[in-house]
This record gives C-alpha cells, structure tokens and sequence, in this order.
C-alpha cells in the first residue's frame, strides 16, 4: 500500500488481527531463539494494513484507537499478543510511535511519516539507555548529528523508523526524534540471552555519527513525558499482556482437555480461578483504554488508573502462570510442550519498569481523592 492508495472504508482491523494471530501461533516455535525474529508476521501486519491502521483517519489512515474507548485497538492488541508476544511488543512500538508523531509532528512530518507507514516501514519507540553513553544531539557547524546508544531496543535491527529520547544542547531538555535506519545495521543483539521474548530482537542500537536535521525533531523540548500520555499508555502493552495470558490460559485448558483430566475438582478449581484472573485482567485493560482515551478524568486520575491495571494483569499473569504449571506439573516444562515456551514469553513480558512506584503513586493520588470510592474513576468528583 502506498500513500495514494484510497482509505479502504471497509478495512477490519480485528479481523486482520485475528489472522495475523493464528499465523504468528504457528510460527512463534521456530522463531523462539537467540536470533529469532518474527519476519514473516511483520510482513503480514503489513499486507494486512496493521502497519498503517494506526495512522488518523484526519491524515487519511484508518484511524486505529480513535474509536470510543479506544476499544478495537485494545482488541487487536489483545489479539496480535495471543499469536506472539514478541510480534505483540513491537506492534504496540510501532502504535506507540505512530500516535506520538499525529500527537506532536507538523504536517510535513505527519505526512512523510504516515507515507511511510503505508509502504510497510516498521516503527519502534526507544527511550532506554545506559547511565554512560546515552543518546545525544550534537551541533557540528551548521549540521546535526546523533552520538551514543540505545538499549533494550526490541526491533534492533529491523526496526527502520525509530523514534527516540535524546539529550539535546545544555539545558534544552529531552527531544524527540525520528531517526531512518537501514535494516540489519548498528545493532547488536550479543546480550539478549533471555529466558523468554527470545524473538523480539531486543538489543543495543548504536548511533553514532547518524546526521539528522531539524525535520527530525518531534515537537517541543519533553513533549515526550507529558502527562497523562507518557504513564497512561502503559494499558497499550496491558494490552498485549492479557493476550499472552489467554495464550497460556488456553494452552493449559487445551491441556486438561486432551489428557481428559478435566473431570478433577482440583484441576476445575484451578481453571475457575484462572478464568476469573482472565477476565478481570480484560476488564482492567478496557476500563484503562477508555479512560486514556475518553478525555472526562483528571491527567493525575488518568495515570493512577493505568498503573492500577497495568499492575493488576501483572497479578493475573503471575497467577495464571502459577495455576497453570500446578495444574499441567512436569509436562508444561518440556520443550515439547505448548505451555513452556508461552509460560518463559509471559514471564519476561509481565516484568515492566517501576512496579513499586506505580502502585505508590497511584495510591497516593487516590489517598488525596475527595469523594466516595464508586466515584473515582467517573470524572465528577476532582
């Protein structure tokens, strides 16, 4: 698809979802290792119109996450997540990058940009790096130019449009910019031994003396932690968690089903506990999506709401995982067995940053609430 290719009106992204999910399953198990990347489900988020679904339907895209409650995108997120958490962490990149450009970009940017999404450029958004020999923009003469690295870079090398923090001149605070990369250079992926997402090609990615210009700078010096859309896409890679967990829920179901062990009451318990973790994750991450995306709260309440989901799939991965392997015991550690590999992809996925501080200051904010509890979240009560 290219930029003048007409809007398809009838494009259904959930349905694309669905396929590029079963087709991603299928592959995950050749893809799990050091060098492994899903390159033909990228190709396929691509024929399918993924890629570009995000961008605005005001820019001509098919609008992804602008529908109310933001809904179909959590959706496809959930979904792209069950076939593969590797594919599902760098689409929810390439959405995040997307909706930061129609956030902050000008018009010449939105439409390079968005040109590019529709001829299949895969986005990523970097922000991690080293205490020492983080990114910096430096001024050479009249030119720009990038020196230093980024770290945990998922896409390393097949990312080509990546969106990253930079420290710009003494005091100008942090940039965003939007960096071309030729695919296959500058990462090195040597220290992603992982016990899961083994797939998701996440390395080091280093920019050393890539010249940019001033078209590659994205809005206004800290854009990038405005609240509440820094904190507040964090439901985004929820998202994506809840469908791992519906991967390994319904591997562990599959499981009980085949080996007809499903007439136990101790394996029924378990799977009655695993069903009511399952749904209270999808209504947690449906009620973050609506409030990121409904305008009506608070930016504070905004971010304390989403860190309370994001940390309550947490718990509901943790305690899927945990039932899961009780109930399938020795077999769901075998290589054989569907259950390991999504088990060790669930685990690593579910360790995101600063668990701690997001429950802290969610309560706090929730601790200087007035009002009654059933009243937090609804927008009436400051």
């Amino acid at each position: 698809m290219d930029q003048g290719t007409p809007l398809d009106l009838t494009f259904d992204a959930v349905a694309a979802a669905r396929a590029v999910s079963l087709s991603a399953a299928q592959h995950a198990g050749k893809q799990d290792r050091d060098d492994g990347f899903p390159t033909e489900d990228v190709a396929d988020l691509a024929r399918l119109g993924l890629l570009v679904a995000p961008v605005p339907s005001w820019a001509g895209g098919p609008g992804l996450g602008e529908e109310p409650g933001a809904s179909r995108l959590a959706t496809v997120l959930r979904l792209v997540g069950y076939g593969s958490l590797a594919l599902g962490r760098l689409y929810e990149g390439h959405v995040n990058a997307l909706q930061l450009i129609a956030r902050y970009g000008d018009a010449g940017q939105q439409a390079r940009l968005f040109a590019d999404a529709h001829t299949g450029h895969l986005f990523g958004v970097w922000n991690t790096e080293p205490p020492e020999g983080g990114l910096v923009l430096q001024h050479s003469e009249d030119a720009l130019s990038l020196c230093g690295v980024k770290t945990f870079a998922s896409g390393a090398g097949f990312v080509t449009r990546a969106l990253v923090t930079s420290r710009g001149p003494a005091g100008s605070g942090t940039l965003m910019l939007v960096v071309p990369l030729t695919p296959g250079s500058r990462a090195d992926l040597s220290a992603w031994r992982s016990h899961g997402m083994r797939a998701s090609a996440t390395g080091t990615l280093d920019f050393a003396g890539i010249a940019v210009s001033a078209q590659d700078i994205l809005g206004d010096p800290d854009d990038y932690f405005r609240q509440p859309d820094f904190s507040g896409g964090a439901w985004r890679f929820a998202a994506v968690q809840l469908g791992g967990i519906e991967s390994v829920f319904d591997a562990w179901r599959g499981h009980l089903a085949a080996t007809s062990r499903g007439g136990d009451p101790h394996q029924l318990a378990r799977l009655g506990e695993g069903a009511i973790a399952v749904e209270g994750a999808r209504l947690w991450v449906e009620r973050a999506a609506e409030a990121v995306s409904g305008g009506v709260l608070l930016s504070t309440r905004v971010v304390a709401l989403v860190n309370l989901a994001r940390l309550a799939v947490e718990r509901a991965g943790l305690d899927v995982l945990q039932l899961a392997q009780r109930s399938v015991g020795l077999q769901g550690f075998l290589c054989a067995h569907p259950l390991e590999r999504l088990s060790r992809d669930l685990a690593t996925y579910l360790r995101q940053p600063g668990p701690d501080r997001a429950l802290t200051a969610a309560a706090e904010e929730i601790l200087g609430a007035g009002g009654m509890a059933g009243d937090l979240w609804d927008g009436a009560v400051p």
